[in-house]
């Protein structure tokens, strides 16, 4: 597995390096003043020199007397050859010239075309200095949380490289590196000793014995070439300009060498896993990215990780020896912690798991092994097993079942009360039923086994003939050929097998008593401790480690469903395969969503959770994981709200028809929802959503005015009607929407007292302004019929309007005839919290009011409201109909929202936990200087993020990569504005101060983790 340097005839003359002949490389004693002397000296250049700290060189960034970065000095470590720095020279210019899509810090060349190098004399002897191309950007060091974008460019970036150097060869590559994994089993071997915890270094040396394990058996099958093999987060610049950090960039070519090629990838991997909140999962976009641009084989995928553990394992005891033998090295000092990190990450998972994880995300998983085909079961009844379903799409989950202790038992007590002989959970679907809620990390809901409930005594036989592996009260294994079949029994049950012994397929195993409870699992041969429940997102590689023994249960026994087969059989429902890694899980779905979908219709996240059931404030997706619901203002009681689900479910029963017949609770409906306000609002018109309202009480307008002009506010979105959609003007929805306006719609600046033209106290300006409007437009003969505008900004991320603007406005629109229309499909409702309606926070009554969204708690409904004057001039427009607007249905769904608002004092909720949430935002705010300010009241709140409190620059794209964190830690949240940097936080109006404080918990960590603190 080792080679000499080499003695070819093309040798250099000089020896390349060999680790092992030296033990330690200590770092060139250079100073910055020497750097700085040899950059005027030799090199004619007039710099600043800051020591820029290496393991093994000296690096200094010279600075121009300004501070603007000029080039990068490097003096080499003596022990280099002159071959191998022409070597990594000759590469770097490799790559710049064929790579245009790399920056690459070569060698600068004089004017004659010669690179700049010179000698430098230490204490040490002479060693070489070259004068370095710097790339402005900075690197990727430090703790930062990486996004997966983040992770895939690191991928692609090291694809490409390794495409770069593919044929590329030179007699400077032939070196014996202690950061060479070829080496890594004597590297540790050599260097653990300087590990002084016993524990850690005995860690240390058995990972590095597994891992080495595990490359020798295919590391003859392993491609060689040239590599970097240092493009870390160290070494990858990110491209200027970016907000969040995209690699375009490389630097460092010290550790150049010929090595396995797939070695590139595992050094990138290895250096992602010190940051903030990674974990070994977060490194699949990496993977996929560098094998989209230079594939690898199943042989590179199966070393892949355990190349990630030698790596570790090689930075923590050379990290341990370089800060003994170079006590002055902060550079090295520093790295200590963030190396052990590093091999904490890569050891916290089997290597045959991450695997299994990385075969299947590469569509190079291993074929399936079928486990034996005998019985186990015998009881009275053989019709087999009836299926448990414990999935979010079960309907034993419904109600809150979920979080009941003792649901799974409960569930098949009543099964087996129904006539099933037994009862069995699937193997490899999530359980919802293990499903925590407000946790920041997923739980483990993939069983990796089954569980089987028995109505009758039974009795448990070998399906096979196997060895006796262990045999205790409560827990039998056999060696059964190629799996380990695990029986976990009641405890009282002590298995018929001694310890040791043969048992010949048949044979009797343990008897079981009526109503026992035991689990199966199969696990393959050799591999390591599987548990019953695993995480989602390394359950491929858990399961690849296992099998289904739904077969030993018998002819007819339930097997894993929800999506296809391991083999790749699909199952009749066409759904995702819930063993595929998190990324790829519902995929499937989501390409047949783009293809029957409308493209436009578009969906939260690149890679979205799929969610099937929501209880109160939680999401809950097919992966058995519970999301804090902080945007779901339609469902204003909370998802699956029973009251609602029992007046819809017996209306449905009863009726369901449209509003041009007679029946009670229209009548009711429409009573309660005009009783809720002011004069002279007395008269209902429902419709089906808020476009719709909106739409119609346009044409109220222009009806009782008898023109067409409308005046409405910037920034808003009302709605996708014709219409709603002429008066929208946020430019998210419609980046043209400014410039696509009909002549009849007038705007008037948003009246935004944070970011807006006038600010603060100045904000008062905006109403005055918005009645000259107004006035030209009547003094033009084209006095509007209506002013529209939400009475509580809503897509600007719930900003109040300046005090007093809607009274001079609507005293403005009404003096010359027009109506003032307000639009409350958001923050009606109570949930603005002080006030049921926006308007109210005003002091005004408009002349027509459009409801939507909360109204049917996720039932389509709508409603105008207005006076019985105003809705009598429709009739000069003809007659209004809406089939399912006031529908039975939907008039008890808006019933019943009424009455649970009431009840549950879910208004004052929103006053209690709105301003728990706003005061807990406002003191993150002193510690997090990309929040620029909380907007909103009660539980319709808006988080606006910016890059400078001064200048209030919109942080768009790191509010993108928050949401995408956030997600992770378990908080579905959104960005609103037109600049897509503001929070939208507008969650049912249940949600209770344990959810609020995980909220602001997530929101704390995230924002610390994206490199947003204020240390």
């Amino acid at each position: 597995m080792t080679h000499a340097p080499s003695t070819s005839p093309d040798a250099p003359s000089t020896p390349t390096v060999d680790f092992f002949a030296h033990e330690a490389l200590p770092a060139p004693q250079v100073t910055a003043g020497q750097a700085q002397r040899a950059a005027a000296d030799r090199f004619g250049v007039t710099a600043r020199a800051e020591s820029l700290g290496s393991q093994q060189d000296a690096n200094f960034l010279l600075r121009h007397p300004d501070g603007t970065p000029l080039a990068v000095l490097k003096a080499a470590n003596a022990a280099f050859s002159a071959a191998e720095l022409d070597a990594q020279d000759t590469a770097a210019d490799l790559i710049a010239a064929t790579r245009a899509d790399l920056r690459v810090a070569t060698v600068l060349r004089d004017g004659h075309g010669q690179r700049r190098t010179t000698t430098l004399d230490t204490p040490d002897g002479p060693v070489t200095a070259r004068l370095l191309r710097h790339l402005p950007g900075g690197t990727l060091s430090g703790r930062r949380h990486l996004s997966p974008r983040t992770v895939a460019a690191m991928g692609r970036v090291a694809g490409r490289v390794s495409t770069a150097l593919r044929a590329f060869r030179h007699p400077g590559l032939d070196r014996v590196l202690q950061w060479d994994p070829q080496y890594a089993d004597r590297v540790v071997a050599l260097l653990a000793p300087h590990v002084p915890d016993a524990e850690r270094r005995r860690a240390v040396e058995e990972a590095t014995r597994e891992a080495w394990a595990d490359v020798r058996e295919v590391a003859g099958r392993l491609p060689r070439q040239a590599v970097h093999l240092d493009l870390t987060d160290d070494n990858l610049v990110r491209a200027p300009g970016h907000p969040v950090p995209l690699p375009d960039g490389i630097i460092d070519f010290g550790d150049l060498t010929t090595s396995w090629a797939v070695a590139e990838l595992a050094v990138t991997l290895s250096s992602l896993l010190h940051h903030d909140g990674m974990e070994p999962h977060h490194v699949l976009p990496a993977v996929r990215a560098f094998h989209e641009v230079r594939p690898l084989s199943a042989e590179e995928a199966a070393a892949l990780w355990p190349l990630v553990v030698l790596r570790a394992a090689v930075l923590v005891v050379s990290g341990r020896q370089q800060a003994a033998v170079d006590p002055g090295n902060a550079y090295a000092l520093a790295a200590l912690d963030r190396e052990w990190r590093i091999f904490e990450q890569a050891t916290a998972l089997p290597s045959a798991v991450m695997a299994g994880l990385l075969k299947t995300a590469l569509g190079l998983a291993d074929t399936p092994m079928p486990g034996p085909a005998g019985r186990l079961v015998e009881h009275p009844d053989a019709s087999g097993a009836v299926l448990l379903d414990l999935s979010a799409e079960a309907d034993g989950m419904d109600h809150g079942a979920w979080q009941e202790e003792g649901t799974e038992d409960r569930l098949a007590a009543a099964l087996l009360a129904a006539g099933a002989p037994a009862v069995a959970t699937a193997y490899g679907r999530p359980r919802l039923s293990r499903t925590p809620v407000l946790a920041a990390e997923s739980p483990a809901t993939v069983p990796t086994g089954t569980d089987l409930w028995l109505a009758g005594p039974a009795v448990l036989r070998a399906p096979c003939d196997a060895e006796t592996l262990r045999a205790v009260p409560g827990r039998l294994e056999l060696a059964c050929g190629d799996h380990v079949l695990g029986l976990v029994l009641p405890g009282a049950v002590r298995p018929a097998p001694a310890p040791g012994s043969q048992v010949r397929a048949g044979d009797l195993l343990a008897a079981l008593p009526a109503g026992a409870r035991l689990h199966l699992s199969l696990t393959r041969t050799g591999a390591p401790e599987v548990p019953a429940l695993v995480r989602p997102e390394y359950a491929a590689g858990w399961l690849a480690l296992t099998s289904d023994p739904a077969p030993l249960l018998g002819p007819g026994a339930p097997a894993r469903d929800g999506g296809p087969d391991r083999d790749g059989t699909p199952d009749p429902d066409g759904g995702p395969d819930p063993l595929a890694p998190e990324a790829d899980r519902g995929r499937d779905l989501l390409a047949r969503r783009g293809a029957a979908f409308a493209e436009v219709q578009e969906h939260y996240y690149d890679a979205p959770p799929r969610i099937e059931r929501g209880w109160r404030h939680h999401l809950l997706s097919t992966d058995g994981r519970a999301y804090l619901d902080m945007v779901n203002n339609v469902t204003p009681l909370g998802h699956a709200h029973p009251g609602v689900e029992r007046a819809v479910t017996r209306q449905l029963r009863r009726l369901n028809t449209n509003s041009r017949f007679h029946y009670a609770s229209v009548v009711e409906f429409a009573e309660r929802l005009a009783g809720l306000l002011p004069d002279p609002l007395d008269t209902v018109f429902l419709v089906n959503s808020g476009s719709e309202a909106v739409d119609l009480a346009l044409r109220l307008a222009t009806g009782a005015a008898g023109r067409p002009d409308v005046v409405a506010l910037r920034e808003a979105y009302h709605g996708w009607t014709y219409a709603s959609d002429a008066v929208s003007t946020s430019l998210q929805d419609n980046p043209n929407a400014l410039d696509s306006r009909p002549d009849w719609v007038h705007t008037v600046d948003s009246p935004n007292p944070y970011r807006g033209r006038h600010r603060g106290a100045a904000s008062a300006a905006y109403a005055p302004e918005a009645v000259r409007v107004i006035d030209g437009l009547a003094a033009a003969g084209r006095a509007p019929a209506a002013f529209l505008s939400e009475t509580y900004y809503g897509n600007a991320g719930g900003v109040a309007l300046p005090d007093g603007y809607l009274a001079q406005v609507y005293a403005a629109v009404r003096r010359h005839g027009g109506l003032a229309v307000a639009d409350e499909i958001q923050v009606g409702y109570g949930r603005l919290g002080h006030w049921f309606w926006g308007f109210e926070q005003q002091g005004v009554v408009p002349d027509v009011v459009c409801v939507a969204k909360a109204m049917g708690n996720g039932h389509p409904l709508g409603a105008v409201i207005t006076s019985k004057a105003v809705a009598a001039r429709y009739r000069d427009q003809g007659y209004f109909f809406s089939s399912t607007g006031g529908s039975p249905v939907s008039s008890v769904a808006g019933l019943t929202v009424l009455d649970a608002l009431r009840d549950e004092d879910l208004q004052g909720n929103a006053v209690r936990t709105g301003a728990r949430l706003k005061d807990g935002m406002r003191a993150l705010a002193g510690r997090h200087p990309a929040i620029g300010a909380v907007h909103g009241s009660g539980l319709y709140l808006g988080l606006e993020l910016v890059r400078d409190r001064d200048t209030l620059e919109p942080a768009t794209e790191e509010t993108a990569e928050l949401c995408d964190r956030m997600l992770e830690l378990g908080v579905v949240v959104q960005p609103t504005g037109d600049h897509l940097n503001i929070l939208k936080i507008k969650p049912p109006l249940c949600i209770d101060a344990p959810a609020a404080d995980f909220f602001l918990g997530a929101l704390d960590r995230a924002l610390g983790e994206l490199g947003n603190r204020e240390d």
